[in-house]
């Protein structure tokens, strides 16, 4: 699975002090199991705007590393500054089913 997260810099966030703490997010993440890659970026034409995507074996170890003592420590007050949009993303690759939308029974 994919995890997007975008950030603006705010008036008082220079860039260097957005991408440093994007910097030691990222690396809390990249330690927890299930995680496979990642990767921080800027926006060409927007140079204010930043992109930290993630790569995890599935939902489950994300959600994992979310909850665990050093991400919530090292990771989790940079994440909260992230923009209000959906983040996490299942990968479509060809002829495979994607997960339906909708209720789920027990």
């Amino acid at each position: 699975m994919l995890v997007v997260n975008r950030f603006r810099e705010g008036a008082g966030d220079p860039g260097d002090d957005l991408r440093t703490a994007l910097e030691g997010a990222h690396a809390a993440l990249a330690e927890r199991p299930g995680y496979v890659d990642g990767t921080l970026g800027r926006n060409l034409d927007d140079p204010a705007l930043w992109v930290l995507v993630t790569r995890w074996q599935d939902v489950g170890s994300y959600r994992r590393a979310l909850s665990s003592y050093e991400v919530k420590l090292r990771a989790v007050p940079t994440l909260s500054r992230a923009l209000d949009e959906p983040s996490a993303f299942e990968i479509a690759e060809p002829g495979e089913t994607l997960n339906e939308a909708g209720a789920r029974s027990l």
